[in-house]
């Protein structure tokens, strides 16, 4: 069931799209964007749910009448989803052909992110991509008519993976859809999407979400301690569904904090071998992109950690435990200088392994220049 209590904070926008429904001022293209685990696709699937709800119960959806249960399901004739897919070799792949297992991975974790559901696709190793025999499909559902609802709702998930043909197809339809027909675009990274896109669309802007929401919802849904939801939620920086990942797995490897503690290690030694090892490791096509990039993005917030140590209020740091220890330790080896210049390497390594590049040139590269930045400018 995806009602807005069941979502974790963010009542001040519940309230502007309670009111939108309830002063018929629906735009029929919006756009939810915030950051990942902020709850914006649990928002965009509740707004849903309340707009088509047969008899709403004042600020939310009844959750019981045959519209609601449907919608429970994600199986309501009159909502569509589309999702970044994996294209394959020979073939085309669309959401409808995977929309069972959309459907389980939502219900299972409607917080979830982009390498949890390539994840459970097994295509971590694929490109996500919205291409434009998806558009073709969206044109081709929305031309009929609703089956029991007052709307048709297309909820579009990560547009920013939308490639620029997709877009261009659908850009006169957002500008003008066909009548009682609604887009909800679910977004995570604003600068990634089409400008086109962007401006076809009002703005809905989901806030992370505060650690003290994320801790009491902790101790009531997962009946963690005060103390393990404090620290979690502290930890977690807004995002809920790191948080639930905390609360079920062991921080050490939910964090990649030993492969990234090894290859640090390895950079500050110039351990050529050990990385030609490493590298073998990481660029391993089981590992999948998406895990290459979110063990990128946890180096570039290692470093945000370090910098905060170093020049800021350590009260802010964000880490305990083991990797606090890290922290520490890396800071006394690294300056401002050093953690700008590894960062922009890492940045520039994420926009390789997103298109697509060979992750053992890229991780290969990404070492060796390593390396030199910190042989360079840390006195032996």
């Amino acid at each position: 069931m995806m009602l807005f209590k069941d979502i974790i904070g963010q009542e001040e926008v519940k309230k502007r799209l309670v009111h939108s429904v309830q002063e018929n001022r629906v735009s029929h293209a919006q756009l939810f964007l915030g950051a990942e685990g902020s709850g914006a696709l649990s928002l965009a699937v509740a707004y849903t749910q309340y707009i088509l709800c047969k008899t709403p119960k004042g600020s939310d959806a009844c959750g019981m009448c045959a519209s609601c249960m449907k919608n429970n399901k994600l199986v309501h004739p009159d909502v569509h989803f589309v999702y970044p897919v994996a294209l394959k070799k020979g073939s085309v792949e669309k959401s409808t052909d995977v929309a069972v297992e959309w459907r389980e991975s939502f219900l299972e974790n409607s917080y979830l992110n982009l390498s949890d559901w390539f994840s459970s696709l097994d295509a971590e190793n694929k490109q996500p991509i919205i291409g434009v025999e998806e558009s073709g499909e969206i044109l081709r559902k929305l031309a009929l008519t609703t089956y029991e609802g007052e709307f048709k709702v297309m909820i579009i998930w990560m547009p920013e993976k939308m490639n620029i043909a997709a877009a261009n197809k659908l850009l006169k339809i957002l500008e003008e859809p066909p009548d009682k027909t609604l887009f909800l675009l679910v977004s995570e990274n604003e600068e990634a999407l089409l400008s086109t896109i962007y401006s076809r669309t009002q703005l809905i802007k989901v806030n992370r979400i505060s650690d003290e929401e994320i801790k009491e919802s902790l101790i009531e849904k997962n009946q963690l301690s005060p103390d393990d939801a404090s620290r979690i939620a502290y930890l977690a920086d807004g995002n809920y569904n790191a948080a639930l990942k905390l609360t079920g797995e062991n921080l050490e490897e939910n964090l990649h904090l030993h492969k990234f503690r090894e290859w640090m290690r390895m950079i500050f030694k110039v351990d050529v071998v050990g990385i030609i090892s490493w590298v073998e490791e990481i660029a391993n096509s089981k590992v999948g992109r998406e895990n290459q990039k979110a063990f990128l993005l946890y180096g570039l917030n290692i470093f945000r950690e370090c910098l905060v140590g170093m020049y800021g209020d350590k009260t802010l740091l964000r880490v305990d435990g083991e990797e606090l220890d890290f922290v520490q330790k890396l800071s006394t080896k690294l300056d401002g200088n050093i953690c700008k210049q590894l960062s922009d390497e890492l940045n520039e390594a994420i926009i390789h392994i997103e298109r697509n590049g060979s992750a053992k040139l890229i991780f290969t590269d990404l070492s060796l220049k390593c390396m030199r930045i910190v042989k360079k400018q840390v006195p032996a």
